[in-house]
C-alpha cells in the first residue's frame, strides 16, 4: 500500500514537472516573439503607413504650394505611428534613428539589422502604396515623391541640411525616449514636430528627407537615383554625432561612458 502511494506521488511529481517545463517553454517562445518578432513587424507596418502618407502628401501637393502640406503630413503621421506602435518597437521607423539609439544604448545591437531590413522594406511598400493611390500624372510630374536637391542647391548645403536636421530629429528621439532623466510621454509629439520643423526649414534645399527608408522607397519605385547617397550620409552622420554627445556628456550613469 505504501509503495503504491509512493509510486502515485512520484507520477504526480513527474507530471507537475513536465507541466511546468511545458509552461516555461511556452513562456520562452512567447518572450522571443514579443522581444524580436513583434518589434520588427511594428517597424515594418509603421514605415508603410508613415512613408505612404508622406509620399502621397508630396504627390497630391498643388504646384507652388511649398513644403507646408508635406511637412504637416510627415510630422503628424510620424507622431501617430510612434504613439500607437512605440511601446512595441520603440517607434523608430528610420534606419538613422535606429543607428543612433543602438549606439546610445537604448536598443540591443542584435535588432539593428532586422530593424533596418524591415524599415527599408516598409519604405518601398509605402512608396508603392502611395503610387497606387495617386494618379499617374502626379506620380510622373513629382518623380514619385523622391527626395531630391533643388536645382540651385550645392551638394555641400544639401548634405549640411541633412546632417543638421537629422541631428535635431535623432536628438529629440534619444533625449525624449531613451534618456533616463529627459524621457517624456510627449516624445511622440516632440519627435513628430521636430520632423515637421525640419521639412519646413530645409525642404526647399535638400527636401529634408532625414530618413534613408523614406529616400530609398520612392527611389526604387520611381527609378530615380540622382545624389541618393546624400540621404544616407547626412542622416547617418547626424545620428552618430548625437549618440556620441549623449554617451559622452548628456546620458545618465547607466549610459554615460565617463564621469560616472
Amino acid at each position: 500500500m505504501a509503495k503504491s502511494l509512493e509510486t502515485e506521488l512520484e507520477i504526480m511529481g513527474s507530471t507537475s514537472r513536465e507541466a511546468l517545463a511545458a509552461k516555461d517553454k511556452e513562456k520562452e517562445q512567447l518572450n522571443i516573439f514579443e522581444m524580436f518578432v513583434q518589434p520588427c513587424l511594428a517597424e515594418l507596418l509603421g514605415c508603410v503607413l508613415f512613408i505612404s502618407i508622406g509620399c502621397l502628401s508630396v504627390l497630391v501637393n498643388p504646384n507652388g504650394a511649398g513644403p507646408v502640406l508635406p511637412a504637416f503630413a510627415h510630422g503628424l503621421a510620424l507622431a501617430i505611428v510612434i504613439s500607437v506602435l512605440g511601446n512595441i518597437s520603440g517607434g523608430h521607423f528610420n534606419p538613422a534613428v535606429t543607428l543612433g539609439v543602438v549606439i546610445s544604448g537604448g536598443l540591443t545591437p542584435i535588432l539593428l539589422i532586422p530593424y533596418w531590413v524591415c524599415q527599408l522594406a516598409g519604405g518601398m511598400l509605402g512608396a508603392l502604396l502611395a503610387k497606387g493611390l495617386a494618379d499617374e500624372s502626379s506620380f510622373v510630374n513629382r518623380t514619385g515623391a523622391v527626395c531630391m536637391l533643388d536645382s540651385e542647391t550645392s551638394l555641400g548645403r544639401a548634405v549640411g541640411v541633412e546632417i543638421v536636421f537629422s541631428f535635431f530629429l535623432v536628438f529629440a528621439v534619444v533625449m525624449g525616449a531613451v534618456g533616463e532623466r529627459s524621457r517624456t510621454p510627449l516624445a511622440p509629439y516632440s519627435i513628430g514636430f521636430t520632423l515637421l520643423t525640419g521639412i519646413l526649414a530645409g525642404g526647399s534645399i535638400s527636401g529634408s528627407c532625414l530618413n534613408p527608408a523614406r529616400a530609398l522607397g520612392p527611389a526604387v519605385v520611381a527609378g530615380y537615383w540622382d545624389y541618393h547617397w546624400v540621404y544616407w550620409v547626412g542622416p547617418a552622420s547626424g545620428a552618430i554625432i548625437v549618440s556620441l554627445i549623449y554617451r559622452l556628456l548628456l546620458a545618465g550613469k547607466s549610459h554615460r561612458l565617463f564621469f560616472k
